[in-house]
């Protein structure tokens, strides 16, 4: 994967390397950034917390995606700012979710974030859980 610095790195998004080094396993789109802050804002959550983006066991496929707020990073996190939302991945979800790219739609069908990672062999109907 080629690493990503400040210099390189797309306007919305720059890296502050952390324990895990200098690669963003995970992009957000501005809508998807923009109703994660109207959510943080909705929920009455200070605007200092960040976004933790995780993988765990479970679902209908065997993994499933995990967003939450979280105010302060874990040692061995990876911290990086896409816009001015401050994102923690663990290193272990980090290696599932490399390439993942968050975006929100609307649809006939309701709204929400949709994980386009193209390391996800299969998926469940419902697209919360997933297959690698």
């Amino acid at each position: 994967m080629e690493q990503t610095t400040p210099e390189s790195a797309t306007p919305e998004s720059a890296v502050t390397p952390g324990a895990a080094g200098a690669d963003v396993p995970v992009t957000m789109t501005e809508k998807a950034i923009t109703m994660v802050k109207l959510t943080r804002e909705q929920e009455g959550i200070e605007g200092s917390f960040g976004l933790r983006i995780a993988v765990r066991g479970g679902g209908c496929s065997g993994f499933e995606y995990a967003i939450d707020f979280e105010n302060d990073p874990r040692d061995t996190d990876l911290q990086y700012m896409q816009g001015d939302l401050d994102i923690f991945v663990d290193p272990i979800s980090a290696r599932y979710l490399t390439g993942t790219e968050i975006d929100y739609v609307l649809g006939t069908s309701g709204s929400g974030f949709k994980f386009n990672n193209p390391n996800a062999i299969g998926t469940c109907g419902c697209g919360s859980s997933f297959t690698v």
